[in-house]
């Protein structure tokens, strides 16, 4: 049994992870195409083709973590080596120089394609781990845990914050409050970044990998052709695309939601308080729901097993997807979003440790049946599906709303049929996504019983090396 300090460091990790992404995917796009200054379709495609080059690195980054051999381990050392430049690049990519906009264009794909670069290069070894630090399936889950609820506890305090944070920048320089000013945006990344890096560097000190895995010793194109032999990763990897996407779509949509359909005077009343709605909060109070979702995954798991916890909130989502367009723009209407918004982050909080637990299973998986231990490039294909999840769900909601006369001008009146559309991307296009998750998911043939029998197998053949 790992020590609880090595739980709470390896959760540290991805909450650095995530206090980046999910401030690149809330609002990266509403800062390329409103602060930053490219249009919508100068945006749709920057973040399509940087993000597909981030996702196609990923394997190539999980082959070369399985083949370093330091005195840290395989994936450990990378948290060390990167973190400064991760911190740095991140700062770049919210700078905003005055070079002309054909400048600009050059320095948004230049600083956004590092920045998914050295995010790959850290994140991919960081979830490799997961299988190196721990023999036991369950345990897994439980480290999965601990790395969720801190990816949610630092996706709560940037989504919280940043809004706040970025005002905050605008009364010092004397600019006001409402403003979207770009160097306050900067200046807020560059807190952002400097809680990042020194999180980092914790992970790396209260970390240990444990299990010795099978040495490297096949050629990369081996690797590459037993891991397309693997039907258990092509179905995850199918359902984990289609998971991330849903949320890629609701957070990518959701500043323009509260933007153009919400308003900026919106108010949430407490008997006889109010205080402003607004995206931040929003998706902030989803990140403490995906907490307490995250915490009961264990409990949940451990009745009725992983894949059956998969599938049943991937039913549910479905229906509160669909149930969030219908809500009315009232004052009552406002906390009937809020309540939906918490069911939903609690069920993607229940999944999101299980996708890293079940690919820590397809590695064992792959190591019984294949003879190889290919966990780094195993991992690497989540990270790939995530971030083609993030690609397509940016790059879609930003390419719908070009596509159905949505203006970026800070003056505009929308259509009605634009509004329609950005209700519909918080709402049915979410839920027609969770439902493609929910088809592949079900088709998983990794049980609980299968993981006991190949768990049983790999101890006896370990034991003999």
């Amino acid at each position: 049994m790992a020590p609880l300090s090595q739980k709470i460091g390896y959760g540290f990790g991805d909450m650095s992870s995530s206090m980046f992404w999910k401030i690149f995917t809330a609002y990266l796009p509403f800062f390329y195409s409103t602060i930053f200054g490219l249009s919508l379709v100068d945006a749709t495609f920057l973040m399509l083709v940087t993000r597909i080059w981030d996702a196609v690195s990923d394997p190539m980054m999980g082959i070369i973590a399985d083949r370093t051999q330091t005195k840290w381990g395989k994936y450990r050392p990378y948290l060390l080596w990167i973190a400064l430049p991760f911190a740095i690049v991140g700062v770049l990519l919210f700078t905003t120089p005055e070079i002309g906009y054909a400048g600009k264009r050059i320095w948004a794909y230049v600083t956004y394609i590092l920045m998914m670069t050295v995010y790959t290069a850290i994140n991919v070894p960081y979830g490799a781990m997961l299988g190196v630090m721990t023999a036991d399936s369950d345990e897994k889950t439980v480290f999965s845990s601990f790395r969720m609820f801190f990816a949610y506890a630092g996706s709560f305090i940037v989504l919280a914050g940043w809004e706040p944070l970025c005002r905050l920048f605008n009364r010092i320089q004397g600019i006001d409050s409402s403003v979207n000013d770009p160097s306050s945006w900067q200046y807020a990344m560059i807190v952002v970044a400097a809680c990042c890096f020194l999180l980092f560097l914790l992970c790396f000190k209260m970390t240990k990998e444990t299990v010795k895995s099978m040495p490297k010793e096949t050629s990369v194109g081996s690797d590459l052709k037993t891991l397309l032999r693997n039907a258990p990763w092509w179905i995850l990897l199918g359902g984990v695309l289609f998971f991330n996407l849903f949320s890629a779509v609701r957070y990518t949509a959701g500043p323009f939601f509260f933007a153009s359909v919400i308003g900026d005077g919106a108010q949430l009343k407490i008997f006889s308080v109010e205080f402003l709605f607004y995206a931040g909060i929003f998706f902030a109070v989803g990140e403490v729901s995906n907490m307490a979702g995250v915490a009961m995954t264990p409990f949940i798991t451990s009745k009725i097993g992983k894949k059956s916890t998969f599938v049943y909130s991937l039913i549910l989502l479905m229906v509160l997807s669909c149930l969030f367009f219908f809500i009315p723009l009232t004052s009552g209407g406002y906390w009937m979003m809020m309540l939906l918004q918490v069911l939903m982050c609690i069920l993607t909080g229940i999944v999101s440790p299980l996708v890293w637990s079940m690919y820590a299973d397809i590695a064992d998986y792959a190591e019984l049946k294949f003879n190889t231990a290919s966990t780094g490039l195993i991992f690497s294909s989540s990270s790939m599906a995530q971030k083609f999840g993030g690609a397509i769900g940016g790059s879609a909601v930003t390419a719908i709303l070009a596509a159905v006369g949505f203006s970026t001008e800070a003056t505009a009146v929308q259509t009605e049929s634009a509004l329609i559309w950005v209700r519909a991307l918080m709402s049915f296009v979410p839920a027609v996504v969770a439902g493609l998750s929910l088809f592949f998911v079900s088709i998983y043939p990794l049980t609980t019983k299968r993981m006991k029998e190949i768990q049983s197998e790999l101890e006896v053949r370990r034991a003999e090396k």
